[in-house]
């Protein structure tokens, strides 16, 4: 070993305490940052009070700052700050509100005036989960100015309030609530009042006021509504149809009496020429409101009257959007809105359709007409429908405040939003809907996996999978060998195909073993075919995992039979005959989404499972019973084929062939029928086809030629 010359030695020190020196630094900063920390953890923001006994004030100077105009093009692309949101959550809005604060000019005129409607829309936000009292990791500013009656307002004081607000920004990404917009004579329906970028809940909007997808519609809420004594029969009503608005125009009027003089159910309502209203001792007591019908004056509890009536006028009048609305739909009153451009509240996310009826204005004198072609049946929907909305949205303040932030969280983070069903179809047991939450169609690019159940056919089962491997929506192929006494074929045996193939040997002769949730299935959709299918061409399989795109919670197949009942044994019987109706496709060769498979397999009712494993037979019927039961809806038959006998087959071969099996599957029936306590099997006269199946066109218009006959 050489010496190492003093210079070098003398640099490598110099090394070393510069590295020693840099590593005492680091841990001093990374001390000082848990520190930090922990001094900042420890700081805790209180949530905002709400005691209204000692709000502060402050004094708006006559040349204080002003807050712009309102931005009439706002939209949620330009005007709003996404960026500020998902610093708490990843997948819900926080929303910071301002402390209470009195604003007043220098001659102490106050800018706005607390209304009780307005405390409690602050404290349903506050007590909601997206309350955060953290402006820094705030995605929406709400401000404790009460802007929601327009006419207990000073416009001015109030920009120059907004604009003193420390977060303002222009008014970025706050909120700010009207209900009555507009003064006299106009009757505006925006709010008179300089909000720049600000958002509006607001109650009146007109489609040319109204900034879709930026503002939100809310309705103008009715204590009185709160109230009405609601009761369960909406049938045999006295009234079928009310007006109970007291400042329609003239013309309105007169169309509305010249009608009910040749209606005698049709009441109208008006002010009585002598008012006798009780005077209450209590302040929170309300007083009756007392109306008059026209022309004989007879004195009616209002709201309370409304739920005497099927059909509720809710026209337009000096304001385009009044408390009726809710006071009809407490009452189960189906709302006729007769106001063209009105928007109606939530209307981004209710399908008012279900509830109410929509009229034009000009079409005021043929009212009755329209509503009497409603059938008693749509009648009932409407009712229950709109009370319903009323229960889940409107019962009060607190729900119409919950419901409008869930409007806007689910703007923020659309891919966690709720869709149309969850806005508009009550959960209940017997209603038609998707229990799996698919979207309408089912993507197209992750085709379908092929999972064949096979015992020991070799011949028929490689010319299936040969013929599966031509289907271009084809993603994999598995092989359900259920063979225990006899091994598979080699894997070079198998034909060569470019789609993925896998054999799973399964550890006992299951027909169930099917509908296994097995890990290597990766596409939503499965497409179960025994191994003696080998007529289907590519087309009609292709076509079939179309068609379960656009229902992919239902069973989509070829081969369908029918369930009947027989006057003679009182039992229900298994029809395999060619008829006009449909209950059941066979799982034979069929298409349903993965979760049916699962579903089978954990949640199946009763012992319906380990009777088929025993009994080897039926367990198609107990799938289509199992889909039936939960969605409520039938399967669907694709392409006109019929018959599915395997020709290379012999009858010894088939399950089917047994003399036994016709007897059993209708013995399938009539014990699952009892099981579930009802016949869940829906009947349908229905099958598709693709549109141009026999039209005499060019093939080569046609995307689907191979569609095979009977």
């Amino acid at each position: 070993m050489g010496i190492i010359p003093a210079k070098v030695d003398k640099h490598n020190k110099t090394h070393f305490k510069l590295l020693t020196l840099l590593s005492i630094c680091a841990f001093i900063s990374f001390c000082l940052v848990l520190i930090f920390k922990q001094l900042n953890s420890s700081i805790k923001i209180n949530r905002i009070t709400l005691d209204l006994s000692d709000i502060p004030e402050t004094i708006l100077v006559e040349d204080a700052e002003l807050a712009r105009a309102r931005n009439g093009n706002c939209s949620y692309w330009d005007c709003f700050n996404v960026y500020k949101c998902g610093q708490r959550d990843q997948d819900r809005i926080a929303i910071y509100v301002y402390p209470l604060q009195n604003y007043v000019d220098t001659k102490g005129t106050p800018a706005f005036t607390l209304t009780r409607e307005f405390y409690y829309i602050l404290k349903a936000i506050t007590d909601s989960s997206y309350y955060t009292p953290n402006p820094s990791e705030a995605c929406i500013f709400v401000p404790t100015i009460d802007t929601l009656n327009q006419k207990l307002v000073q416009p001015n004081l109030v920009a120059k309030a907004l604009a003193s607000l420390q977060y303002w920004d222009n008014g970025e990404n706050h909120l700010l609530f009207n209900m009555v917009p507009g003064t006299s004579p106009e009757y505006s329906t925006i709010m008179d009042v300089n909000t720049d970028r600000a958002l509006i809940a607001g109650a009146g909007f007109d489609t040319w006021t109204y900034r879709s997808g930026f503002d939100l519609s809310i309705p103008f809420y009715s204590l009185a509504s709160e109230n009405v004594k609601f009761t369960q029969t909406t049938n045999n009503r006295p009234h079928f149809l009310i007006s109970s608005q007291t400042n329609l125009n003239d013309r309105q009027k007169r169309t509305l009496q010249d009608i009910a003089e040749t209606n005698n159910n049709f009441l109208i309502l008006q002010k009585c020429a002598t008012i006798q209203s009780n005077q209450a001792s209590d302040s929170n007591v309300i007083e009756k409101d007392v109306r008059c019908s026209y022309p004989d004056s007879v004195a009616y509890e209002y709201p309370q009257i409304l739920t005497q009536g099927t059909f509720c006028l809710i026209a337009r009048t000096t304001r385009l959007v009044q408390t009726n609305l809710l006071e009809s739909l407490a009452a189960g009153c189906i709302p006729v809105t007769l106001a063209d451009n009105v928007v109606l509240p939530f209307n981004e996310i209710i399908d008012w359709t279900l509830a109410s009826i929509s009229i034009r204005e000009s079409d005021l004198h043929s009212i009755v007409t329209v509503l009497k072609s409603v059938s008693k049946e749509k009648i009932e929907e409407l009712q229950i429908q709109g009370r319903w909305l009323y229960e889940k949205y409107f019962c009060n303040i607190r729900q119409i405040v919950l419901t409008m932030l869930d409007e806007l969280n689910d703007r923020v983070f659309p891919h966690l939003s709720k869709n149309y069903m969850n806005w508009n179809i009550p959960t209940t047991i017997k209603s038609t809907q998707n229990p799996l939450y698919l979207p309408l169609t089912a993507s197209k690019s992750q085709g379908f996996t092929a999972v064949i159940l096979t015992y020991d056919r070799i011949e028929s089962l490689f010319m299936l999978i040969q013929k599966l491997s031509f289907v271009p929506s084809l993603q994999k192929i598995l092989v359900i060998w259920n063979n225990q006494k006899k091994a598979p074929p080699h894997a070079t045996m198998f034909p060569k195909i470019n789609k993925p193939l896998k054999v799973i040997r399964t550890k006992a002769n299951k027909l169930s073993n099917r509908f296994y949730p097995y890990e290597e299935i990766e596409t939503e959709a499965i497409l179960t075919i025994d191994d003696d299918i080998v007529m289907l061409t590519a087309d009609e399989l292709d076509f079939g995992y179309e068609v379960w795109r656009e229902f992919p919670d239902r069973i989509v197949g070829f081969p369908s039979r029918t369930h009947v009942w027989d006057n003679v044994t009182n039992r229900w019987r298994y029809e395999s005959e060619w008829t006009n109706e449909i209950s059941m496709v066979l799982t034979g060769a069929a298409f349903h989404h993965k979760y049916w498979s699962y579903m089978y397999t954990n949640a199946m009712p009763g012992d319906i499972k380990d009777w088929v494993d025993d009994h080897m037979n039926c367990e198609d019927i107990a799938m289509n019973f199992l889909v039936a039961n939960i969605t409520n809806k039938p399967p669907i038959k694709v392409a006109p084929r019929k018959k599915f006998k395997c020709p290379e087959c012999t009858n010894t071969e088939m399950l089917s062939a047994d003399l036994n099996h016709m007897m059993e599957r209708s013995a399938c029936i009539d014990r699952f029928a009892g099981i579930y306590g009802t016949m869940p099997l829906k009947t349908v006269e229905f099958r598709a086809d693709p549109v141009l199946y026999k039209d005499n066109f060019p093939d080569k218009l046609k995307r689907f030629n191979d569609i095979g006959s009977l």
